[in-house]
């Protein structure tokens, strides 16, 4: 069954809870264990979790519970995962590239409008 993420840029860990349908204490555990769950923390200690800290979390979860990986095995399965694929200086370089692109054609722009 494919589980869908609201549409928002930050989740509670009660929310994060309903959405993997795991107890929040199983969720603060793999925080600990999966340095790639990073969320934000409030000026009150809550935890924020963004979109891509509930995609991480869903991959954790499916990897322990469906493949029935251990811990130690499913932080060696995310990493292969990760290694696979693009890495990130190819992808900071291509929108580094972009941004630069976006700014010549608002130059662009510019000039047509003075």
């Amino acid at each position: 069954m494919e589980t869908t993420i609201p549409d928002k840029a930050y989740f509670r860990i009660g929310e994060v809870s309903k959405i993997l349908n795991v107890e929040p204490y199983v969720i603060r555990y793999w925080e600990t264990e999966f340095k790639t769950v990073n969320p934000v923390r409030t000026k009150t200690a809550q935890r924020l979790y963004r979109k891509k800290d509930v995609q991480e979390l869903l991959t954790i979860k499916n990897l322990l519970y469906a493949q029935r990986f251990t811990i130690d095995g499913a932080k060696k399965q995310l990493h292969k995962m990760r290694n696979n694929e693009e890495p990130e200086e190819k992808s900071g370089e291509k929108q580094k590239l972009f941004l630069m692109r976006i700014r010549r054609e608002l130059q662009q722009i510019r000039e047509l409008v003075s």
